[in-house]
Formats: C-alpha cells, sequence, structure tokens
C-alpha cells in the first residue's frame, strides 16, 4: 500500500503544536510501519530531523539541508529505518492555495492508496481513502480574532477579484478571507474525508455541535510529547547556561506559544501587573516564549503601559532541545487561552516536573486533570490570586508536580502514532 502525507507543516522551521504533531507521527511512522510505502508531499525540500528519519535526532537541524539528494525520478532520498519513505516536492508558482491547487494536481496524476493530511485542508481531489486530523475549531468561538484577515495575494485589485472568483465558486457563501476559508475547509473535510481524527473529546465535541458531523466517523487519539526531551534536568549548571543564552534569571512564571490576542496574553499581562502590585514579595518575572502573531504590537505597548520591561521577558521562538531546560528553572507554567484544542505545553510542563496554573476552558480540563490550579481566564483577579498561589504555596506545588508526572505517563507520540496508523491501515 502506497501512504502519501501532506508533510508541508512538519516541514516547517518555526513549529507550534500542529507542526509538531505532523513531524512526530512522520517520525514514528518510519518506526512502526515495514509494510507499506510512503509518500511526503511538500512544497520545499524536507529539512532536519524530516530528511534522516533513522536516529532519535528530533530537533531540525537545519544543517541537514546541505545532504539533500534526488533520484532519477525526481523523489527527495530521505532516510527511514525500514528504506520505505521518500519525499515528492510539489512547486508551486503562487503563494496561496498549495493544497488545493498543487496537491490536487498531484492526485489526479499519482494517487496514493491513502492520503493522511494532519491539519485540517483536505485537497479537493483526493482519494476516496484520506484521512484528515482537525485539531480544533477556535474560530468559531473566536470570530473577531479574525476579523479582517485576508487569504491570497495581497494588492487591493487581486483581492478584489480573488474575492469575486471565491464568491462566484461558492455561490455567494464564502469570500476570500481567513475565516470563511478555515469554515470551508473544516466542512469539506467532514462531508468527504474518509475518517476524522480530532485531538480532545471536546474538540470532537465542538465539530458535532457546530458542524452536525457524523459522531461515527470522528475518533479522538490524543497527542503525545517528546520523552527524550522533556523530563525532569538536574544539571543545574547547563540549565543556567540555557537561561543566559536568553538573557533570563531565575525566579520566573513561564508561557509557551504565540504571543497573540488569542492566546489571552492581554489578560495574562495584566494579571501579572496586579500580581505584582498586590504582593511586592513576589520576584518571579514572566517570561514569554514564541513567536509574534496577532496583536503584538498592543502587547507590547501593553507592557510599556504597565511599566513592565524590566519584569516580563520576551524570548522569542526557542529551539525545541532548549525547552525542557526553561521548564525545569520556572517557578510554574502558565497556559492562560481561552481555547485549545489540546494545549500540548501541559504535556511538556508535567514530564518536566514544573507547577501548572492553567485556563478552566475548553480542553484544558480534560487534558491536565488534576495536575493544574485551574483559573477563569476572563476575570483577572482569579488568574492573579492563581500565580499567587502556585509561587508561594509549596505544598500546592509539590502537589501538583506529583500528579502531573503520573498524569502525563497516559500520553506519548508512540501511543499516537499507533492508533493513527490502525485507522490509516483499517
Amino acid at each position: 500500500m502506497v501512504i502519501g502525507i501532506d508533510a508541508s507543516r512538519a516541514n516547517r522551521h518555526h513549529k507550534s503544536g500542529v507542526e509538531w504533531y505532523a513531524y512526530y507521527l512522520i517520525r514514528w511512522f518510519a518506526k512502526l510501519d515495514s509494510k507499506n510505502k510512503y509518500i511526503l508531499y511538500t512544497d520545499q525540500p524536507l529539512r532536519g530531523g524530516l530528511l534522516d528519519l533513522t536516529g532519535e535526532q528530533y530537533m531540525a537541524d537545519e544543517s541537514c539541508c546541505e545532504k539533500t539528494e534526488y533520484d532519477k525520478k525526481g523523489y527527495q532520498i530521505i532516510k527511514s529505518p525500514h528504506n520505505n519513505f521518500k519525499a515528492k516536492i510539489l512547486k508551486w508558482p503562487f503563494s496561496c492555495f498549495w493544497t488545493q491547487g498543487r496537491m490536487s494536481l498531484e492526485m489526479i496524476f499519482n494517487r496514493p492508496d491513502v492520503l493522511f493530511v494532519p491539519s485540517h485542508t483536505l485537497p479537493i481531489i483526493h482519494p476516496k481513502r484520506s484521512i484528515v486530523t482537525i485539531h480544533d475549531v477556535g474560530f468559531e468561538k473566536e470570530c473577531h480574532l479574525y476579523e479582517g484577515q485576508k487569504i491570497g495575494p495581497e494588492g487591493n485589485s487581486k483581492e478584489k477579484v480573488l474575492n469575486f472568483f471565491v464568491k462566484l465558486f461558492t455561490l455567494g457563501k464564502y469570500g476570500a478571507n481567513t475565516i470563511d476559508y478555515l469554515r470551508w475547509s473544516t466542512e469539506y473535510a467532514l462531508k468527504h474525508a474518509y475518517k476524522i481524527i480530532t485531538v480532545s473529546n471536546f474538540s470532537r465535541k465542538d465539530l458535532m455541535d457546530l458542524y452536525k458531523a457524523d459522531s461515527e466517523k470522528i475518533k479522538v487519539i490524543y497527542n503525545g510529547y517528546n520523552k527524550t526531551l522533556y523530563k525532569n534536568i538536574n544539571d543545574q549548571k547547563q540549565v543556567e547556561n540555557i537561561l543566559s543564552k536568553y538573557g533570563i534569571t531565575q525566579p520566573y512564571l513561564f508561557y509557551v506559544g504565540r504571543i497573540e490576542k488569542k492566546k489571552n496574553i492581554p489578560r495574562l499581562i495584566e494579571a501579572f501587573y496586579v500580581l505584582k502590585e498586590k504582593n511586592k514579595n513576589i520576584k518571579e518575572k514572566l517570561v514569554l516564549a514564541g513567536n509574534a502573531g496577532n496583536g503584538y504590537d498592543e502587547i507590547k505597548y501593553q507592557i510599556q503601559e504597565f511599566d513592565l520591561n524590566n519584569d516580563v521577558i520576551m524570548s522569542g521562538w526557542l529551539i525545541e532541545e532548549d525547552m525542557p531546560y526553561l521548564y525545569n528553572a520556572a517557578s510554574a507554567f502558565v497556559f492562560p487561552s481561552n481555547y485549545e484544542g489540546f494545549g500540548i505545553p501541559l504535556l511538556q510542563s508535567m514530564a518536566c516536573g514544573t507547577p501548572i496554573a492553567a485556563s478552566n476552558t475548553t480542553s484544558i480540563p480534560e487534558i491536565a486533570r488534576e495536575a493544574a490550579l485551574f483559573f477563569n481566564p476572563h476575570n483577572i483577579k482569579s488568574m492573579a490570586d492563581s500565580l499567587e498561589k502556585i509561587i508561594i504555596d509549596k505544598n500546592l506545588r509539590e502537589d501538583l508536580i506529583a500528579k502531573g508526572y503520573r498524569n502525563v505517563e497516559k500520553f506519548s507520540w508512540e501511543k499516537c502514532a499507533q492508533e493513527t496508523l490502525k485507522m490509516i491501515l483499517d
């Protein structure tokens, strides 16, 4: 059997949840399956841990790109444990619609037996046996954060032309904007995919409630985490070396994710300000690790307005091999999101023995269970009080850490890959 996988998200250099999901599943498929052949479809040459699937190398080492080679048929040569993986670079001259355009063309002329799409966008033309993972539909609950976001080429005339054709194609139902594209692609995947995977019972319920999706078609398979990397670290000297690399000093509260409104960062900053004003004995700083997202400039302005420039550290994107050290050194991990389909950082934090303060909404209680101190993400006082409690209450911290270690053992990328492979092959 030939199994095709959309590897475009897994191949991105700066990865977040969906990208890591695709990346780790591909690596585990290579270990687990020796019988079937795999084609990884991507818009750029594979690199790092996707170029060599044979070792325990989980970090995207860009130097691997120098070894890029192709066979006589134009497939990129990649190493895999059972020599059953290859990659096909699907070049596309446009900056958008690679999936619907170039992937669909590939499906016409060189269709695999099964197509697995690790994110929700299914090509219009696809094999009958296509499996799609829909991680969440947060855009339905946070519509205001997507307003004004366009898809396609920039420029007023080009946008108008694209919008005209999108409306024509969809009989006026959709326009050329981000939220309409997300809605259309979700509806299309739910209707046309052979099977649907989602990452939490919360996300499954959302799909059924908002899209009236067939419950029999949707299976929940939890995400995992990298057990090799995320663990308790006792090497204090190396911890200090990594912290100094990013200009971070202890003590601090830690957040990982995009720095944007969708992740509720403005309220986190306000709650942190309230905490510092309320209790002058709190020495913790706030470390925000991640790429800039929607509303980033406003967040930076907010930090200045609260006079927190010396207390909030924006470290930028972290390479994954450094992240366990920052978790280990943190007083606590803070997860203030209004909406999450899963929340991989919760697993990473628990595995590192870092106590968690998190939102009491969406999938977060389902994943963290008893291993987090929960707060109302819409209530500044609730958030600030929780931050104070998790810093000063030693018994609470120890209890959360112990429960985190027990809870995280239920999750792994190997288990996720095994269950996903079963769906693909059944």
